[in-house]
């Protein structure tokens, strides 16, 4: 029963990085949602450094993110507040660093801890930064994403690392205006070309998938000349501190 629970959560979004949102509505469709455009700046940025910190450690057990560098968002991007030692990235994404045909793409309320290990960091850290200055910069999402193809098609921005994997197990995190808005979970990014060679959606199966970049399709016209990265998640029993993720009031 829980596990059916979980896969039902977690088939409304895929969190930050893959936002699900309501799956039928595209870039096109902006004006139907309930976030049709970036809302005022100081919306998106958290007043308090260290509680902003402290979220994006909370992404990942202490034992991960104690030695992790940690970023903040600050008025021009993403910022360094901590410098770590182990490799790993612990930030706290906003709604713009999801898909870019996700309905909560301006969602203010959206704060995601995420902990990204030393490969995902090389390869995903430098499209936060892009996106992020983009972001604060007023930019339209049309020009984040011809930037972030520019930035591909000049070799700006890395290739997928293998093994890139994220935590994202935080308590205090707000993934979605959906169902319960947060889940425990960790998130493999691959160059995977068929979600079927991990299980994912099979029945019983706990894996999830989407592709990194859209949800509508497999092939959106919007998306071309970007790579094409799949994400599988796996949900987590327990929260980053331990305690049981269904003992935790969403």
């Amino acid at each position: 029963m829980r596990k059916n629970k979980i896969g039902a959560f977690l088939m409304k979004y895929v969190v930050l990085l893959i936002g699900l949102g309501t799956a039928h509505q595209t870039m096109a469709q902006d004006v139907a949602t309930p976030y049709p455009k970036m809302a005022p700046l100081d919306q998106y940025l958290m007043a308090d450094q260290a509680a902003e910190i402290a979220l994006a450690r909370s992404a990942a057990p202490e034992s991960i993110s104690r030695d992790a560098t940690i970023l903040v968002l600050g008025r021009k991007g993403y910022e360094t507040a901590v410098k770590g030692k182990n490799g790993f990235v612990c930030i706290v994404a906003r709604s713009w660093t999801g898909p870019f045909d996700w309905p909560e793409f301006w969602n203010p309320k959206i704060r995601a801890a995420d902990c990204l290990n030393p490969q995902a960091a090389r390869s995903l850290v430098p499209i936060f930064y892009l996106r992020a200055k983009m972001a604060m910069a007023g930019r339209s999402k049309t020009e984040m994403l011809a930037a972030v193809k520019a930035a591909y098609e000049s070799k700006q921005l890395p290739e997928l690392e293998d093994g890139a994997m994220d935590y994202m197990m935080s308590k205090s995190s707000y993934l979605t205006d959906q169902g319960g808005h947060n889940m425990p979970h960790l998130m493999f990014d691959t160059q995977v070309k068929d979600a079927n060679d991990w299980g994912s959606g099979a029945e019983g199966s706990p894996v999830m998938s989407s592709p990194y970049w859209f949800v509508t399709s497999t092939e959106p016209t919007q998306m071309k000349g970007l790579p094409p990265i799949l994400v599988f998640l796996v949900p987590a029993p327990h929260w980053s501190d331990g305690t049981p993720a269904d003992m935790h009031d969403h």
